[in-house]
C-alpha cells in the first residue's frame, strides 16, 4: 500500500524551478490570509487549484499524460482551463501582494512594477485581444501532430508546453473574471461575459475534427508505449470529445462567473457611476483640428 501511494506521490519528472514557484505562492497565500479577510469559499478555491496543478505535473499523472493521448488531453484541460479558472476565481491577487513582507513589497516589487520591461510585458500579454488569442493559440498548436510529436521526443518542449498552457490560463482568466469595472480592468465587462463563447468555438471545431478522425494522427504515443490496452482510436476518440466538450462546459461556467461579476457591478452602480464621471470629461476634451 505505502509502495503503490509513493509511486503516485513521487514526481514522474522533478522539476526544482516548479517546486520553488509552487511553495513559494503557497507560503505568500497563506500569509496573505493571516493578514486579510478572506473568506472560506475563497480559500477552497485557491488550494483546490493549486492542488489540481501539483497532482497534474508533480505526480505520477504526468506518466501517463505522456503515455495516453487523452490523459494528456485531460492533464492540459486541468492546467488550461480548471486549476487556472478556479484559482482566478478566488481572486489572490491582493493576498499574494500581502502575503509579501513589507520591505519587500517596497525595495523589489514596487520598482521591478515601474520599469520599462515590465510595462511592455504587461501591456502585451494583458491586452484582451493577446491574451484572448494567445489562450486559443496554445491550444490548437499542440494539437498539431508535428507539434505533438516534438514535445514528446525532447523534455524542454514538453515543459515550456505545460507552462505556456498554464499561464496563458492564468492571463487570460484573470481578465474575464475582473472584478473592477474598466478602467482600471482591462476588458468590458459585457466582453467578459462573451469572450468565453468566441474561444471556445475554434476549441470545439479541433475536438470535433479529432473525434471523428478515422486515421491515427498523434502516432507518437505508439512510439512512447501505451498505457492502457485498449485501441488507438478510442483513445483518440476520448481525446477529442474531452476538447470538445468538459472544455466547452469549463469556459461556460467561466462566462457565467463573469455575467454574476457584471450583474454585481450593474447592482453597485459602479459602471454608470464610471460612465457619468467619464462623460464630462470627453465633453471637455477638444475636437482635434478644431480652431
Amino acid at each position: 500500500m505505502i509502495a503503490l501511494l509513493l509511486k503516485w506521490v513521487v514526481p514522474w519528472e522533478f522539476s526544482w524551478i516548479f517546486l520553488v514557484t509552487f511553495l513559494g505562492t503557497c507560503v505568500l497565500y497563506w500569509r496573505g490570509c493571516r493578514k486579510l479577510p478572506v473568506t472560506t469559499g475563497r480559500r477552497l478555491a485557491f488550494w483546490s487549484g493549486m492542488a489540481i496543478v501539483y497532482l497534474t505535473l508533480q505526480t505520477y499523472f504526468d506518466f501517463y499524460a505522456e503515455h495516453e493521448f487523452f490523459m494528456h488531453r485531460i492533464q492540459q484541460l486541468l492546467l488550461h482551463h480548471l486549476a487556472p479558472l478556479v484559482i482566478m476565481a478566488s481572486y489572490p491577487g491582493s493576498v499574494l501582494r500581502a502575503g509579501m513582507p513589507l520591505r519587500w513589497r517596497i525595495r523589489y516589487l514596487q520598482p521591478a512594477l515601474r520599469m520599462w520591461p515590465w510595462r511592455l510585458v504587461r501591456a502585451v500579454l494583458l491586452n484582451p485581444a493577446v491574451a484572448t488569442i494567445l489562450f486559443v493559440f496554445f491550444v490548437l498548436i499542440w494539437l498539431i501532430p508535428s507539434m505533438q510529436t516534438m514535445a514528446m521526443l525532447d523534455w524542454r518542449v514538453y515543459r515550456f508546453m505545460n507552462w505556456s498552457m498554464i499561464v496563458s490560463g492564468f492571463i487570460y482568466w484573470w481578465l474575464v473574471l475582473d472584478h473592477r469595472p474598466r478602467p482600471p480592468g482591462r476588458m468590458i465587462p459585457g466582453l467578459r461575459v462573451l469572450s468565453p463563447g468566441f474561444t471556445m468555438a475554434p476549441q470545439i471545431l479541433a475536438g470535433a475534427i479529432i473525434t471523428f478522425s478515422k486515421t491515427d494522427l498523434y502516432p507518437i504515443f505508439e512510439i512512447c508505449g501505451r498505457a492502457f490496452e485498449f485501441s488507438v482510436f478510442t483513445g483518440q476518440l476520448i481525446g477529442g470529445i474531452i476538447i470538445w466538450v468538459p472544455a466547452a462546459t469549463i469556459e461556460t461556467i467561466g462566462g457565467l462567473l463573469a455575467m454574476r461579476q457584471w450583474l454585481r457591478l450593474s447592482r453597485s452602480g459602479r459602471i454608470r457611476r464610471q460612465a457619468r464621471m467619464a462623460r464630462p470629461l470627453a465633453d471637455a476634451t477638444p475636437l482635434s483640428g478644431s480652431g
